[in-house]
């Protein structure tokens, strides 16, 4: 597993206007805190940027209102999170095939030939798990969820190396489409899918939830801890609040564990290089955002 394997992302060529306009569209993001990720970079580098929240609801439009309200109050780009990443990746152009395969975007450029989208939550799991797993591959891994961030996190493992990848959805179909989706991808991973989690996780080197399941107002866990004894390492995607029960049973049972933090941060990153061009020192911003408490 090479360095460039783990932090590969797209590139932009970025003009900078004066003030650059940023934003979130998704539903429950009142704590999120990519505002203060994206205003906290900009401070670091020099930049004039705005970053607001926009809820749908609160707005009362339809998330496609909300989408169109952004592009024309003149926004340079904004992020998208649950539940639209599938529902977006249908109204933009999306430069590379792997993102156009994973069906999800949660990051669109408002460009002068109409909107463009990547995927963050791809290339900054591959940044997250190398930053905590090193050079240890994934191994055989069970994921939960197969909507807009498990169909990144199934391709971001794939280009891992896992050994397999069991799929689970509730929804059977869902989980068969990704897993069609991602053979031509695959590599040497085996893909499977199906319904039962517990049965999944059975001699499962890495287990990951990518529901929302644990999320502040939603709450709960996908996993029973007793189905988590036998894996080594585990991930959730769900960062409000860090420490999920999901999260807090693998560390009862001795796992060792990615933070849907240190995706929150990895996304971040590679979606500010999108937005703006520039880069920054990481380990900076990570200190400047965990040293404020606001």
């Amino acid at each position: 597993m090479t360095p460039e394997r783990c932090f590969e992302g797209a590139v932009m060529s970025v003009t900078i206007e004066k003030v650059i306009k940023l934003g979130l569209i998704g539903d429950n993001i009142m704590r999120s805190k990519s505002p203060k990720l994206h205003r906290t970079a900009a401070q670091m580098v020099g930049l004039d940027v705005s970053y607001d929240r926009l809820t749908p609801k609160d707005l009362g439009l339809s998330f496609e209102a909300t989408f169109e309200k952004g592009r024309s109050a003149g926004f340079r780009g904004i992020n998208v999170t649950y539940p639209y990443k599938e529902v977006v990746a249908k109204m933009v152009s999306i430069p590379d095939d792997r993102v156009a395969a994973i069906g999800a975007v949660n990051t669109v450029v408002f460009d002068e030939d109409g909107p463009k989208g990547f995927n963050t939550d791809y290339s900054g799991f591959k940044r997250a798990y190398c930053n905590v797993m090193g050079d240890t591959e994934p191994g055989t891994v069970c994921l939960i969820g197969s909507g807009g961030v498990g169909r990144a996190i199934a391709f971001a493992l794939a280009d891992l190396g896992a050994d397999v990848l069991r799929l689970v959805d509730l929804d059977q179909n869902k989980a068969a489409a990704l897993a069609e989706a991602l053979q031509p991808f695959a590599g040497r991973t085996r893909v499977e899918a199906g319904t039962d989690a517990s049965a999944a996780a059975q001699e499962a080197d890495g287990i990951v939830n990518c529901t929302p399941l644990g999320m502040v107002g939603i709450g709960g866990t996908p996993l029973p801890r007793s189905a988590m004894l036998r894996a080594g390492w585990c991930f959730d995607a769900v960062y409000t609040p860090v420490e999920t029960e999901f999260l807090q049973h693998a560390a009862e049972v001795g796992l060792k564990i990615i933070t849907g933090y240190e995706l929150f941060f990895g996304q971040g990153i590679d979606a500010w290089q999108i937005f703006t061009g520039r880069h920054l020192d990481h380990d900076a911003l990570r200190q400047a955002i965990l040293s404020d408490p606001s």
